[in-house]
């Protein structure tokens, strides 16, 4: 098993990336390089920001890329909400969409401030002159 495989939250968004990577499947053809595009590079970059941060050096850089992965996953929230009101999706294949993405950000989230809590991180970053 790869370590970011033991992620919780990075689990969560693959399976978010898989279910996305279905249902829009059904969206119009016309927006195959728009929403389409745009939903799977989301879900994609979310997943993928919890396997590149994990392999950084140190906690700091991990919480960074953390932060990129949150980032993506609210950016799919407002895609969710555009497919919604396009009325693009049936709205019981849309809930699960956004539960699964409200369950991977908790998850991401939980992360990114266990790392500050354990205390891996200092209270102010050094700053060059």
């Amino acid at each position: 098993m790869v370590p970011y495989e033991r992620i919780k939250a990075w689990e969560k968004c693959h399976e978010l990336l898989l279910a996305l990577y279905q249902v829009s499947k059904q969206w119009p053809r016309e927006e195959t390089y728009g929403l389409i595009a745009q939903a799977r590079r989301a879900a994609f970059s979310a997943a993928a920001n919890i396997v590149e941060g994990s392999a950084k050096q140190g906690p700091r850089e991990f919480r960074r890329f953390l932060d990129f992965s949150l980032g993506s996953l609210f950016e799919l929230s407002y895609i969710f909400r555009v497919v919604r009101d396009l009325q693009m999706t049936p709205t019981e294949q849309l809930n699960r969409l956004e539960s699964l993405r409200e369950s991977a950000g908790k998850l991401t989230w939980r992360r990114y401030e266990s790392i500050k809590k354990k205390g891996l991180l200092s209270q102010t970053p050094h700053r060059p002159d």
